[in-house]
């Protein structure tokens, strides 16, 4: 009975199998797995609009979608669809660093399942999943995490506000943050300080 392989290329070798090569065999099955867990690869995909595929190369280490981040490279000057075989699953980490105002589109090689799509402007770096959870329809989703800067100027103060980044102006000098006791956002407000009246009580309190 011959090997087998995994949807990502590596050799699944049966007992008796391979005499003499199986210490070579498992070397390149470790070495794989190496590469599909923490693996680097640039590829460039410069051109006018295309499709990429990446490639799964069974019981080898040369396919270029046998890595766990790719970096998309190259001048391009058209929509570019990058694509994986239908089986594949697992998560990439990718990287858009071509140059050109295009769409950069991560998806399956055939049907109807999700995308991730980087926008023409989107120069940066994605988290995705390749579920492969149907054979003619899979989907890829966008496990990335958000990157929204905060809000306001320098000096001012970050604050929830409803779930996203709010700012409060730094006041006067002196000023302290205060709140009101509501779900209204703090302000800066003069500093009171300690009333005379509080003043005796906490040393009569305190000694």
């Amino acid at each position: 009975m011959a090997s087998t392989y995994t949807p990502l290329g590596v050799e699944l070798m049966v007992t008796g199998e391979n005499a003499g090569t199986w210490g070579t065999k498992t070397n390149t099955n470790l070495q794989l797995i190496e590469q599909l867990t923490g693996g680097y690869a640039a590829k460039s995909i410069a051109g006018g609009v295309q499709n990429t595929d990446l490639t799964i190369v069974d019981g080898n280490t040369t396919g270029t979608g046998q890595f766990r981040m790719i970096e998309f490279t190259g001048t391009i000057t058209g929509k570019q669809n990058v694509r994986i075989p239908l089986d594949v699953e697992t998560f990439y980490m990718l990287r858009n660093s071509t140059s050109g105002a295009h769409e950069v589109e991560f998806e399956y090689i055939s049907g109807s399942g999700t995308s991730v799509t980087f926008s023409a402007t989107d120069k940066g770096d994605k988290l995705v999943f390749a579920c492969a959870d149907d054979g003619t329809n899979p989907n890829i989703k966008d496990l990335s995490i958000g990157t929204t800067s905060p809000a306001g100027t320098t000096g001012q103060v970050q604050v929830n506000s409803s779930g996203s980044f709010g700012a409060i102006s730094e006041g006067t000098s002196g000023h302290i943050l205060t709140s009101n006791g509501a779900g209204a956002a703090p302000t800066f407000q003069a500093n009171a300080g300690i009333g005379i009246g509080k003043a005796i009580a906490m040393a009569i309190v305190f000694g």
